[in-house]
């Protein structure tokens, strides 16, 4: 009897890896796990990740993609993983055995009997090794019902193999950092448009990394809230408790203003020119009005303006500080 399978998506092997089981008749539910890490937003804040591989699904495979936010419960997964980072602050390891966890749960809701990956051996050296694959299904308990199609002829045959579910004769032996295969196939079932092989997880940013470090550092218990404000604008260490955050574009700007919280920060605005909208997160903020306000006067379009009028909107009220512009380079020891 013929048992469903769940693929995981998020990219081209993924994409793969359900096509060529597809071609074979194997029966799909298709899964996108949808953390706050993406690093495509667009206008709108719509994923831009998310819908692409709701189009691909469709248009691949004729099929609904099932999208599921993950959000507050990732984070035990970030701030204190098990085994560790990768070259920035990408827990790989955790983050996989969180995600097999998690589509554990969906497998009886969308009826399926074993789960569907496009890992490929060897192509990620921390998280894609034989020793960490077995590690991962093992602490997901899910050893044997994890099927890899791309490399499926270098492993032992899995439950749905044995069970005849899927042909191993029609699965793959990739393995490698190489991606020519793949790129061939994609050709083959002229799949295009798919997102870019290097993935879009924004905990492999050198730079995103470098504002989480901070944030870890001196906010330890911080919320999604915290994470959403690490994707916008350029950001500044005051002090141990202050950071301040300049939108760069009216994009970011209107953001910013959105996740203003008057309980816990400060908004500053330029009254007489144009400029950003500028986050003060923490305390201390009213001790370093004179040190904010020349950042982000700073910012501003001056238009041969000596001086700018910055307004703090803050819990108690409302100030207006005038400040002598200052070349940005002067706060550059600032920059996180």
């Amino acid at each position: 009897m013929q048992k469903k399978g769940l693929l995981l998506i998020s990219g081209l092997d993924s994409i793969l890896a359900g096509k060529l089981l597809a071609e074979g008749g194997v029966l799909l539910e298709i899964v996108y796990f949808h953390i706050p890490f993406c690093t495509c937003l667009n206008k709108d804040s719509e994923c831009k990740m998310k819908l692409k591989l709701e189009q691909i699904t469709a248009e691949v495979f004729g099929s609904l993609l099932h999208v599921i936010g993950v959000g507050e419960e990732y984070l035990p997964v970030l701030k204190y993983p098990e085994y560790g980072y990768g070259k920035n602050m990408n827990p790989c390891i955790d983050c996989k055995i969180f995600m097999f966890k998690k589509a554990k749960e969906y497998m009886q809701e969308f009826d399926t009997s074993y789960l569907i990956t496009g890992e490929v051996l060897g192509e990620r050296p921390m998280s894609q090794n034989r020793k960490a694959l077995d590690l991962i299904e093992e602490k997901a308990e899910l050893s044997g019902l994890v099927l890899r199609p791309l490399s499926a002829k270098l492993m032992p045959l899995t439950y749905p193999e044995k069970e005849g579910w899927v042909e191993r004769d029609k699965l793959l032996d990739i393995q490698g950092r190489s991606r020519k295969v793949q790129l061939n196939l994609a050709k083959e079932y002229n799949i295009r448009d798919y997102p870019a092989p290097a993935g879009g997880c924004l905990l492999t940013d050198p730079g995103f990394s470098r504002r989480l470090k901070d944030l870890m550092k001196y906010k330890p218990d911080f919320s999604l809230r915290d994470i959403s404000l690490l994707k916008l604008g350029r950001h500044f260490r005051i002090s141990d408790s202050l950071k301040l955050i300049v939108g760069r574009n009216e994009d970011e700007n209107n953001k910013l203003e959105k996740l203003f919280n008057p309980d816990s920060d400060a908004l500053l605005m330029p009254v007489n020119t144009p400029g950003p909208s500028v986050l003060a997160i923490g305390k201390g903020f009213e001790d370093n009005m004179l040190r904010l306000s020349g950042i982000a006067a700073s910012y501003c379009k001056l238009n041969g303006m000596a001086e700018v009028e910055i307004e703090f909107i803050f819990k108690s009220g409302k100030s207006i500080l005038k400040t002598k512009s200052r070349d940005r380079n002067v706060f550059e020891n600032l920059k996180i």
